[in-house]
């Protein structure tokens, strides 16, 4: 079984990895129809320096499907052996459903991340 996270904010795909309000992990069947759906509460502080990669690894997902993200949370998530596809927006259902369907393909567009000053800034769409 195939599991897909979702970087969720109101049944939403939120916008912002590091910051959602958590992560919802769709169980895909071999017939590529949605089994189940589980939502996983996002650690404290920002995603890429968080535990989520593991945990969600150790879930068995294979894939995130986000609205955007820095390069470091990028290159954690596929050390973790996790494929990222960037640029979804919309019911996380139906983010999901695209994917499956063959409609979804990473935008390619990262965000610019501070983290040092303790400041956190995204030029999203810029």
């Amino acid at each position: 079984m195939k599991k897909i996270a979702v970087p969720t904010k109101e049944n939403l795909v939120d916008d912002h990895f590091g910051h959602c309000d958590a992560y919802t992990v769709f169980s895909i069947n071999q017939q590529n129809q949605i089994e189940g759906a589980i939502i996983v509460p996002s650690p404290a502080g920002c995603g890429c320096k968080s535990n989520i990669a593991s945990t969600l690894q150790q879930m068995g997902v294979t894939t995130m499907l986000a609205g955007n993200m820095g390069d470091g949370a990028l290159n954690k998530l596929k050390s973790h052996g996790i494929d990222v596809l960037r640029g979804c927006s919309g019911n996380v259902r139906v983010v999901v459903e695209n994917y499956i369907s063959g409609k979804t393909v990473d935008s390619g567009i990262g965000c610019n991340h501070n983290h040092e000053d303790g400041e956190h800034s995204c030029n999203h769409g810029s």
